[in-house]
């Protein structure tokens, strides 16, 4: 269950001195573990419920990035404003498991949504100009397996609080 954190944290701080090759195997390990995770879920909902959020998270994921990659506008302010959305989105997660609610259990995927969909045109541009910065150079592969981390969060994140409110429990 905390594997998937486990490996997140070891490759943000310890993953600077690995090769591209170590990196690229612990992101597939990650892939994994969050796959088997997933699997879980996914099996509360019906087939036709999780084929549907799929389709529509694939979309508008990929609209959001496209819009992340070409626009104009400096989107470096929105980084602290939805990191500090998704600790209260964390927090306000754990009150609703203590004490659930109703209201909560329909606001909580709705932010999460907005939240995933800022940080993922946010990611893009972040990648997009971060890239330009370390091509060529010794960082380009730690920089390539951590993108591909944050957009790959930000695309499992955003189908499960779609899921949460779009599927069908079997």
């Amino acid at each position: 269950m905390f594997m998937p954190l486990g490996l997140i944290l070891f490759m943000s701080f310890a993953g600077h001195n690995r090769s591209a090759g170590t990196m690229q195997l612990l992101y597939w390990l990650f892939v994994g573990t969050m796959g088997v995770g997933l699997s879980t879920i996914l099996m509360t909902y019906t087939g036709v419920s999780v084929a549907r959020t799929f389709v529509i998270t694939a979309s508008a994921f990929a609209g959001l990035s496209l819009y992340g990659y070409t626009t104009k506008k400096d989107l470096s302010g929105m980084g602290t404003f939805l990191l500090m959305g998704l600790i209260g989105l964390v927090i306000a997660m754990v009150v609703n498991m203590i004490w659930p609610s109703g209201v909560m259990g329909f606001v909580i995927p709705v932010i999460g949504v907005l939240i995933f969909a800022g940080l993922t045109v946010y990611d893009t541009q972040r990648i997009k100009s971060g890239y330009f910065d370390v091509a060529g150079s010794s960082k380009e592969e730690h920089a390539a397996v951590m993108g591909a981390v944050a957009l790959y969060l930000n695309f499992i994140n955003l189908f499960q609080f779609l899921l949460m409110f779009l599927g069908n429990r079997d």
